[in-house]
């Protein structure tokens, strides 16, 4: 079974209400191996939410308690982000996850950049939460930008597209 970030399946959990919806996962979610997650709706924010940006930092230095995760109006929902990624992962210890598929940039389940704080687009090196989260776990991530149809396919296994 593969986690994917929800959004990336058509489910409208991203912040705005609306879906991040990826051509190769809805291809392939047919086949029954995908486990959608939106690690923020976990941690107990709402959708549609404000614009949340982790602070100084990166989602690793988010767990480690060096900065924080806010909305675009202040707000900390650090605590949910924490919660979110260890909500994620809970769902790792009880079904056989092989990979995660998380949506590039986000704060939650950005894989190899992140915003940087600002809220102004701007892109940095660095994961979110629950990507770093689940790293330390030694959960083969992926993000969608990333992602080739063969990779995938060899993510699903040979006997799931046969």
């Amino acid at each position: 079974m593969i986690l994917v970030s929800a959004c990336l399946l058509g489910l409208n959990t991203k912040y705005d209400g609306k879906a991040n919806a990826d051509s190769l996962m809805h291809k392939y979610s047919p086949l029954g191996k995908f486990i959608p997650v939106c690690p923020e709706q976990l941690g107990g924010l709402p959708t549609p939410r404000e614009p949340v940006e982790i602070i100084n930092g990166t989602g690793q230095e988010v767990l480690l308690g060096q900065c924080s995760a806010r909305g675009e109006r202040g707000e900390e929902v650090t605590s949910q982000f924490i919660r979110g990624a260890y909500e994620v992962l809970k769902l790792v210890e009880m079904v056989s996850i092989t990979a995660a598929i998380l949506k590039e940039r986000s704060p939650s389940c950005g894989v190899n950049y992140i915003y940087d704080g600002s809220f102004a687009h701007r892109k940095i090196p660095g994961q979110g939460v629950t990507s770093a989260l689940l790293k330390q776990y030694n959960i083969p991530i992926y993000s969608e930008e990333e992602l080739t149809e063969e990779k995938l396919i060899e993510l699903l296994g040979d006997d799931t597209i046969r």
